[in-house]
């Protein structure tokens, strides 16, 4: 009687195991590489055969030259995808207070002459670590610096910025946002057409 039940459970194991574990998968994988063959890919940018980074994980920028994105909670490096996950430091851990401090900081020393109020995402790292984007607020705070540093005008990079503007989803889901490495890409690019 155990046997009955055993060979119609073990058979449909395997016929699930094919389907859903192997068919399945190879199906999709292989639609997605037809309709959106960059986006699976991981939505990486090329400079011919280089790999310059991706639109999908941020990228430690530190030279005052370049705009700085999110700091990344992920560790041994910043921008970790393997260890994708913010710090879980809670709004009343010492730790955090001191991590916001030191950067503060290093923005401030960046850049003495801006008294504005530092935006909240160029000191915080976001829950995945490994955010790309900046609020357009976080990218003009640091239009001044960006523009000493370059020999660039203010005003031109107001304009890259607002270029590079991507706004909420369908207009009211999320927040208006900068993809840091792209903001960058066309800042070299504007700064090598001076």
């Amino acid at each position: 009687m155990f046997t009955q039940h055993l060979r119609p459970a073990a058979s449909l194991l395997v016929a699930l195991t094919l389907v859903l574990g192997l068919a399945y998968p190879f199906a999709i994988t292989g639609i997605s590489r037809l309709v959106f063959a960059q986006q699976a890919e991981g939505s990486l940018i090329r400079d011919g055969d280089r790999v310059i980074g991706s639109r999908l994980i941020g990228q430690a920028f530190s030279d005052p030259k370049y705009f700085w994105g999110r700091p990344s909670a992920t560790s041994p490096q910043p921008y970790n995808g393997v260890a994708s996950g913010g710090s879980n430091l809670g709004p009343l851990n010492p730790a955090l207070l001191d991590q916001v401090r030191a950067g503060v900081g290093a923005l401030r020393n960046a850049d003495p002459q801006a008294l504005q109020p530092v935006p909240v995402d160029l000191v915080s790292a976001s829950a995945s670590g490994l955010d790309p984007e900046i609020s357009p607020a976080g990218a003009a705070y640091q239009i001044p610096r960006v523009a000493q540093a370059r020999g660039l005008t203010v005003a031109q990079l107001q304009a890259l910025v607002r270029a590079h503007r991507q706004e909420p989803l369908l207009g009211f889901i999320g927040e208006a946002r900068v993809n840091v490495l792209d903001l960058n890409l066309a800042l070299d690019e504007l700064h090598r057409t001076q």
